[in-house]
């Protein structure tokens, strides 16, 4: 049977048009090497060709034709399946409404990521089992999983390959975001600071805003039954992202059931900082001559840091520390919209099905993916709107917990701040935001 199934290519067109690529480069090397006699070089402008050369072209260009079509077949092989032609013709359709719903994004987005990622995805294939699918298939299949979150006997029945190979294929593109793309999220630099502070202050009048800083957590789920004493499991995210809910820096990993406050003490952002490595522009905003440097927004449960800016505790109605946490609630609008845009990637929206390092790159991925897209001006998962949830979120860890403060320069800075603050009707411009 496996002979038979060796031969069976053999009877097929590909046979023919391999032969006919073997015969059209024999004509050509006797059209270069043995011309007609009384004719000129071919790249000649006068009389290109003879009597004898003009009736070999018609066959020559049937066989370069016929050549062209071996390549294909025998180069080429990778091409045979596709997302529209599954071997169980379970396959996704190709219509704009269907990208979006497979894939969070339009067909023109994923046909550029395809181009990106397509040496990398191809690249890497199992050791001694390579897969016959093309690039797009591969990112299909990974995206499908991010999307939608469906579980892998799923995926494996609508594109037709095996649970093995839609794991790969998923670990794969992962592994592709997270290890050749992470730049995506990195943190940006002087310049780019400049654009995202001016963004925030013609939003709410506060100066050097280079960002906000929140956290996410998602649950994973491991094997159960090799666990004992198994208890549901979470990863906190740290997320800092601009006016636009572009993610600046992101860190996944950190135990679900840590503190925001004790997660950004232990991060690298903190350190780095404390240290001058970021936010460390000499342009400084003066304000009530105070010298505002660069700052990040964070919620009541951080300390108020003289590059973390906190809302005040009860301010009194019309006040400026009230028009200063209106402002600061409006930015941190969009840490909301980006945390909320994370979870319309399927993946995200319920507990991770992996163990703990694929989970950690799932989320990596996603946002990556989540800054791709909103670069691209594709907003199909993007969430434009806050429902109650995201009301919710707003009204939580509004206490500050000022006692543990480090500098009493966080104070003056503060203070400095709450008088350019814009008179803002927090109610009604927050309805604006979500609508």
């Amino acid at each position: 049977m496996r002979d038979a199934k060796k031969q069976t290519p053999m009877n097929s067109p590909s046979l023919a048009a391999l032969i006919s690529s073997l015969i059209s480069q024999i004509l050509i090397i006797i059209f270069l090497f043995f011309p007609p006699s009384n004719s000129l070089p071919i790249t000649t402008t006068t009389n290109p060709t003879s009597p004898l050369q003009q009736s070999l072209l018609p066959f020559l260009h049937h066989f370069l034709a016929a050549a062209d079509i071996a390549a294909a077949l025998s180069f080429s092989r990778k091409r045979k399946r596709s997302l529209s032609d599954t071997d169980n013709g379970a396959a996704v359709p190709r219509n704009p409404d269907s990208f979006k719903r497979f894939f969070n994004m339009k067909t023109n987005t994923f046909e550029w990521l395809c181009g990106l990622l397509e040496p990398l995805l191809d690249c890497r294939d199992p050791v001694g089992s390579p897969l016959d699918l093309p690039a797009e298939t591969r990112l299909g299949i990974g995206l499908f999983r991010l999307a939608t979150g469906s579980d892998y006997p799923e995926i494996s029945a609508r594109f037709g390959v095996s649970e093995a190979v839609s794991k790969f294929c998923v670990k794969q593109l992962c592994r592709v975001l997270c290890t050749n793309y992470r730049f995506w999220v990195g943190f940006p630099g002087h310049a780019e600071l400049e654009s995202v502070s001016t963004q925030f202050e013609t939003l709410t009048g506060l100066p050097n805003c280079c960002g906000v800083v929140s956290c996410a957590r998602f649950e994973f789920d491991i094997e159960k039954d090799k666990i004992p004493n198994y208890r549901k499991q979470s990863i906190a995210a740290q997320i800092v992202v601009d006016s636009s809910s572009r993610i600046l820096s992101i860190v996944a990993g950190f135990r679900g059931g840590k503190s925001d406050l004790n997660i950004l003490k232990s991060s690298n952002l903190c350190k780095d900082i404390e240290k001058g490595k970021i936010l460390n522009s000499q342009r400084l905003v003066r304000v009530n001559d105070v010298d505002v440097p660069q700052y990040l927004v964070g919620s009541g449960e951080y300390d108020l840091l003289p590059w973390l800016l906190v809302p005040f505790v009860d301010p009194k109605p019309g006040s400026v520390e009230e028009n200063l946490n209106n402002a600061h609630s409006l930015m941190r609008d969009s840490s909301f919209k980006a945390m909320a845009s994370l979870r319309n990637w399927g993946v995200l929206d319920r507990p991770i099905e992996a163990e703990y390092k694929a989970a950690v790159a799932c989320i990596g991925a996603c946002s990556i993916l989540h800054n791709m897209l909103i670069t691209r001006e594709d907003y199909s998962a993007f969430c434009h709107d806050l429902d109650d949830d995201g009301a919710f979120l707003r009204d939580q860890n509004v206490a500050s917990s000022e006692g543990n403060l480090i500098e009493e320069s966080a104070f003056v800075l503060r203070n400095a701040l709450a008088t350019r603050a814009r008179s803002l009707d927090c109610s009604n411009d927050l309805s604006r935001v979500v609508s």
